[in-house]
């Protein structure tokens, strides 16, 4: 996720200061990681030392002072080139669960490997059913429904992928560890 540019976006409906950034990533992405203050803060400032946003003004209100930010012009065409630039798939996989699989055969027995693709198995259906509750939830946004049919899709891929590797488990092992198959 490029978080600039999502401060930037968020930025783009009006100015806002860095807690009220924010509050707005974390409702508008409800499955993303959310921001901390001080990465707000850290990317304001870099944002701000390349021009991208301004101080549009500074307020107290009973606490400390708050800096509010808005988008210069620099900050929307930055904006308006990332969002018309089309994402390109990855060129790598790089999964800590493929990884993870593709370690378990080279270090671990035959079984060993299946018991850990049935826990994932079992992590990832769980976790299917949280989002489709989630999603399903009469207090649910727009924002909790696109995010938890992102995810959904992703663990649907993930549960696919896992119960063909399931599959595969011995011939893989057996690849890896240079083992010739068993005969007739």
């Amino acid at each position: 996720m490029s978080t600039p540019h999502v401060l930037l976006g968020l930025l783009a409906t009006g100015d806002k200061h860095g807690y009220e950034l924010k509050r707005a990533h974390d409702e508008r992405l409800p499955q993303a990681r959310p921001l901390a203050f001080g990465q707000v803060y850290a990317t304001l400032s870099r944002m701000q030392r390349d021009g991208l946003v301004t101080v549009a003004g500074q307020e107290r209100d009973g606490g400390p002072d708050r800096t509010t930010y808005a988008l210069t012009g620099e900050g929307r065409a930055a904006l308006d080139r990332w969002l018309n630039d089309v994402e390109p798939p990855y060129p790598y996989v790089t999964s800590t669960l493929l990884a993870k699989m593709a370690v378990a055969l080279l270090v671990a027995d035959v079984d060993r490997v299946r018991a850990c693709l049935a826990a994932q198995r079992q992590a990832h259906t769980a976790r299917l059913r949280e989002l489709t509750v989630l999603k399903h939830a009469p207090s649910a946004t727009l924002d909790d429904v696109v995010a938890a049919d992102f995810a959904i899709a992703h663990l649907d891929a993930d549960l696919k992928w896992l119960a063909t590797t399931l599959s595969r488990v011995a011939d893989w092992h057996r690849e890896v560890r240079h083992e010739p198959a068993p005969g007739p």
